[in-house]
């Protein structure tokens, strides 16, 4: 039988990997209440009991600022759980796979939807989607929950009332509150009955404890290695490991202006990428603010020294570290030299100084301790 959260919490407490936390202590309430009607749930009846329509559980939607803890707890959470069917993944990584089954059970014949959902009828794609993804999973933990596109801000609604009605428990991360969702989206009051649902089905809880334990990891650490060289890219390497802390590498994929611009090195709210992917490539300013919007931390490698023949590369990095400058994002880099020495001649090198100053800026401390809300 697996250990319950409520032990397995105080044992990190105990072993000092964690810090006494009042927000998580309340967090750890909230989802030990869950555990327990899980437990609950999973008892066989007695008397008349069958009789009644089982009482759905309320679910747990755990926000807050980034580094508090929500995704760790969530982790112990879903270690405890009671339930044989359950499901861990990042909403970003969910959602792609929803609109891959809406795009089957749309192109496919009769033969190929019975194939993939058990059932052929109909026009409407949400039932039989909702169907397959309650079948094997009855307990689903999102990890950062956030909505940016509004192909999924239309169907959210549609999608979890199906969910739901098939008795699937929800556990959710996120760094806003649910009112906060898709805040200024295109035709967000057709979003607004999902949030109605996330209020009444989940218990909503507020993380935002004084500690960004995430930061606690970067403070200190070395941000910037150069030269490219081995030693620094075995140390490159160890951080991202150190700071995933066992989380898989699922990818990411955004949409950018009718695009798909696809991160394959991601995992929750970090992010790694060469300079060749972000800079060689003809991307734009808004992928650029996408990528800063949807991670908190990005690790950029492989960064040359520009030559003055690489200015389109150089005004792609300008904008790059723009973005990641103003969203508040941390960076850590792999480069052949220090931020001055990367592009000093050449069209756009005097401009260039502001972007080396800012570079420098975001491996201080001071920047470091920035607060992120979103």
């Amino acid at each position: 039988m697996p250990q319950s959260l409520r032990s397995a919490y105080r044992d990190l407490l105990a072993k000092g990997e964690i810090k006494p936390d009042a927000a998580q202590a309340g967090a750890v309430e909230a989802l030990s209440r869950l555990e327990g009607e899980l437990n609950a749930a999973a008892e066989p009846g007695f008397g008349l009991s069958f009789l009644r329509k089982p009482k759905p559980v309320k679910g747990v939607y755990l926000w807050g600022p980034v580094g508090r803890g929500k995704s760790m707890l969530m982790d112990l959470f879903f270690d405890s759980a009671p339930v044989r069917r359950k499901r861990r993944v990042h909403f970003q990584a969910f959602m792609a796979e929803v609109h891959d089954l809406i795009g089957q059970w749309r192109k496919g014949d009769a033969a190929a939807r019975k194939a993939r959902f058990g059932q052929a009828k109909g026009d409407d794609p949400i039932a039989p989607t909702a169907e397959l993804i309650a079948e094997e999973a009855q307990l689903l933990c999102f990890d950062e929950l956030q909505v940016t596109d509004i192909a999924d801000a239309m169907i959210l609604g549609r999608l979890f009332e199906a969910l739901f009605a098939r008795r699937v428990t929800l556990v959710a991360t996120s760094n806003r509150p649910p009112d906060d969702l898709y805040q200024g989206g295109l035709n967000r009051q057709l979003f607004l009955p999902f949030v109605d649902l996330i209020k009444d089905r989940l218990d909503i809880v507020a993380v935002r404890g004084p500690v960004d334990f995430r930061l606690d990891r970067l403070r200190g650490a070395q941000t910037w290695f150069c030269p490219l060289d081995g030693a620094n890219e075995t140390a490159f390497d160890a951080l991202w490991t150190d700071l995933l802390d066992g989380a898989d590498e699922t990818g990411a994929t955004l949409e950018v202006l009718g695009r798909k611009l696809r991160l394959p090195r991601a995992a929750g709210g970090y992010v790694r990428s060469s300079f060749n992917s972000l800079c060689v490539q003809a991307l734009g300013p808004q992928d650029y603010l996408a990528i800063a919007a949807r991670f908190h931390t990005v690790f950029l490698e492989n960064v040359p020294r520009l030559s003055p023949t690489q200015r389109n590369e150089a005004r792609r990095f300008v904008t790059l570290i723009d973005a990641l400058y103003e969203a508040d994002a941390k960076l850590i880099m792999l480069a052949d030299g220090e931020p001055e020495a990367l592009y000093a001649a050449g069209d756009g090198a005097f401009e260039f100084e502001r972007t080396a100053s800012r570079l420098e800026e975001m491996r201080s401390a001071d920047y470091l301790e920035r607060v992120r809300e979103g």
